[in-house]
C-alpha cells in the first residue's frame, strides 16, 4: 500500500478501535467524551481530542468513516500526508472549541464523534477543488462542492438557531470553517483560484460567529429547549449519565436508611445495573 492508503486506513483503524473500547467500557467512554464540566471544571483538555475518536454506535461510526475515507483519499492526494493530518486535527480541535464556547453554560453537555474533523476534511477539499462531487444518502445526484459548502453553512447556522433537531451543528460548523481556514493558510494561492467560492462560505459564517460573540442576546438561541436538547453524538453518553445518577440516588438511599428501605422497583433497577456492568 502507498503512504496515502496507509494513512487513511490507520486513522480509520484508530477511530474503530477507540470506539469499540467505548462501546464495551462505559467508564472509558465517560472519561474520554467531550464534557463541558470535564474540560472547564476539571481541566481535562484531552477530551477535546479523545472525544473525536469515540462514536455512539456502529451506524454513527460507519457514517463518519465512510465520509472520512471518501474525502480523505482526495485530500491526501491534494496536500500530502503531513498537511492532511494537520488539517484533520486542527479541524477536530476547532470544532471542539466552538462547541465548548456555544455550550459553556451547559455543565451537563457531552458529545462524541469525528464529525468536526471530517467536516474540516470536506471543506478543505472544497477550498482546493470546488467542483468536487459530493453525494448525500437521500439525494441521488452529485452535488458540486461550491453548492454544498454554502448550503451546509446556512443549514448549520439555522440549526444552531433553532436547536430543534438532533445534530451537533456547532461542532460541524467549527470543524468546517477551521478546515477551510487552515487550508488557506497552508496554500494561500487558493484564494486567487477559488476566491468567490471561499468568500461565499467564509463571509456569512464569520459574520454569524462575530455576531454570536458580540451579541449575548443571541445566546437565547442556544438556551432554547436546553432542558431536553441532545445531539445525536451525545445521546448515548447522556443516557449513561442519567442511569448513573439514578443508581447513585438508590445507593445513597440504601446507605442512609438501610437496604430494606428500597422499594421493589429500586431493587430491580440496581440488580439490572449490576448484571449489565458485571458488578
Amino acid at each position: 500500500m502507498d503512504s496515502y492508503t496507509i494513512s487513511i486506513v490507520a486513522l480509520i483503524a484508530a477511530n474503530v478501535l477507540f470506539s469499540l473500547k467505548g462501546f464495551n467500557d462505559p467508564v472509558f467512554f465517560s472519561n474520554n467524551a467531550f464534557s463541558i464540566s470535564g474540560i472547564l471544571v476539571h481541566k481535562q483538555y484531552k477530551r477535546i481530542i479523545s472525544s473525536g475518536f469515540l462514536h455512539v454506535d456502529w451506524g454513527h461510526l460507519l457514517f463518519n468513516m465512510f465520509a472520512l475515507y471518501s474525502f480523505g483519499q482526495l485530500l491526501l492526494q491534494l496536500v500530502g500526508v503531513v498537511y492532511f493530518f494537520v488539517i484533520y486535527f486542527v479541524s477536530l480541535i476547532g470544532g471542539g472549541l466552538l462547541s465548548l464556547y456555544i455550550n459553556k453554560a451547559k455543565s451537563y453537555y457531552s458529545a462524541v464523534g469525528a464529525s468536526g474533523a471530517v467536516s474540516g476534511v470536506i471543506f478543505a477539499c472544497i477550498a482546493l477543488y470546488p467542483d468536487v462531487g459530493i453525494y448525500m444518502f437521500f439525494i441521488p445526484v452529485e452535488i458540486p462542492g461550491w453548492v454544498f459548502g454554502p448550503a451546509f453553512i446556512l443549514i448549520s447556522i439555522y440549526g444552531m438557531q433553532r436547536q430543534s433537531d438532533n445534530i451537533g451543528h456547532d461542532a460541524h460548523l467549527g470543524g468546517a470553517i477551521i478546515g477551510m481556514l487552515i487550508t488557506i493558510a497552508i496554500f494561500p494561492m487558493v484564494l486567487q483560484q477559488n476566491l468567490l467560492v471561499i468568500l461565499g462560505i467564509l463571509l456569512p459564517t464569520i459574520g454569524f460567529l462575530i455576531y454570536l460573540i458580540n451579541k449575548p442576546t443571541v445566546n437565547k438561541w442556544v438556551k432554547q429547549r436546553e432542558h431536553n436538547y441532545q445531539t445525536a453524538d451525545d445521546a448515548y453518553n447522556a443516557n449513561k449519565q442519567a442511569e448513573k445518577k439514578e443508581i447513585d440516588r438508590i445507593l445513597d438511599k440504601a446507605n442512609k436508611n438501610g437496604w430494606e428501605s428500597l422499594n421493589p422497583e429500586e431493587v430491580k433497577t440496581l440488580n439490572a445495573y449490576a448484571e449489565k456492568n458485571k458488578l
